[in-house]
């Protein structure tokens, strides 16, 4: 083979090779993910109400449907989106647009070290979150129902280093998806005035311990409500996990708020097998009279596969005052029983 014939040869490789590699990057990478979780629950106590905390918009004894969840994301270079959806009872419990869109934003990583996403995300607030797969319980805390599910915004988040972290948000009234976020006032002469309301909030992480404040409107009626929490837990031994959840919230416009603390005690006693108890205290304050209940919680996660567990779950709850939450009893208490289905 003579040498000009080797060049051409080698310039046809050189550049079919360069023309794959550039095809490679420019494609991006597109992952599925997501989950399917139903159960059987019943409440032992009385017959007249469903079980509680199962996040859905239909209580009741007997067998019922979670939410069936799908994940579609696409990231390229330095941009992405995500494509959350969620259909099912558990998610129209959570989410607006009858539980359709769980999460639908873009982001951009400005550098390593800042990210900003805008667009509607699940709460940054908050121990427990809507999809079954992050919980280590199947029924849901009233510090979760009591506080926001998801936001719909801007914000930034900024990786200090690999134990601290700061975010910034500026969103609607996390009650809001849309940009509908005006209240009315008529004044003395009747003329009515709009004001434009948004929603702040920070968060501040170090080791896996996180502070998250969030102040404004809530979209329910109210302008000036405060959210504290803390989130955090530790490892107490190479099975035994120990957790936290204490929040605050209070209202001026609405003379009301709440405040409690859970917490989160739960051991690996096999790899297929742990075992997990929630103790939670909750008060809904007002100016007219404080309302609290107790509840709690044992959990039994069990692996049946990489992708299926089921979770036995007991439940108490109990007030001595007449809260909605337990239908005006004293006391409920619920055996659910779920499987939840991820991949």
């Amino acid at each position: 083979m003579t040498k000009f014939k080797l060049t051409v040869l080698s310039l046809i490789l050189f550049t079919s090779f360069n023309m794959n590699s550039q095809e490679t990057e420019e494609k991006g990478t597109f992952t599925l993910s997501g989950s399917v979780d139903t159960y059987y629950s019943t409440n032992l106590s009385t017959s007249d109400i469903g079980t509680i905390g199962t996040l859905t918009d239909v209580p009741a004894n007997g067998f019922g449907l979670g939410m069936a969840n799908t994940v579609f994301s696409y990231e390229k270079g330095k941009t992405g989106v995500v494509a959350d959806l969620a259909f099912g009872p558990r998610a129209n419990a959570a989410n607006s647009y009858d539980g359709a869109i769980n999460q639908l934003y873009a982001y951009y990583n400005a550098s390593d070290k800042v990210t900003f996403t805008l667009g509607q995300f699940n709460t940054f607030y908050g121990y427990e979150v809507i999809s079954p797969t992050g919980n280590f319980n199947y029924s849901v805390s009233y510090l979760f129902n009591a506080g926001p599910f998801s936001h719909t915004g801007l914000k930034l988040d900024y990786a200090a280093s690999e134990d601290l972290s700061f975010m910034l948000a500026v969103t609607n009234p996390h009650g809001l998806t849309t940009g509908s976020n005006f209240y009315g006032t008529i004044d003395n002469n009747g003329e009515e005035t709009y004001y434009d309301y948004y929603q702040l909030g920070f968060q501040v992480g170090y080791k896996d311990q996180f502070f998250n404040l969030a102040y404004g409107a809530d979209g329910f009626g109210s302008s000036d409500v405060l959210y504290l929490d803390y989130t955090g837990g530790f490892d107490l031994s190479d099975t035994f996990f120990f957790g936290i959840n204490a929040a605050y919230s209070n209202s001026e416009d609405a003379d009301s708020g709440y405040q409690g603390f859970a917490l989160y005690l739960q051991n690996e006693f096999s790899d297929t097998f742990a075992l997990g108890l929630r103790p939670e205290f909750f008060t809904l304050t007002s100016g007219a009279e404080n309302q609290t209940i107790s509840a709690f919680t044992l959990s039994g996660n069990t692996t049946l596969s990489e992708s299926l567990k089921l979770i036995t779950e007991l439940r108490y709850d109990t007030s001595g005052d007449d809260i909605i939450f337990v239908g005006g009893k004293e006391n409920a208490t619920g055996l659910t029983i779920a499987a939840v289905y991820s991949f």
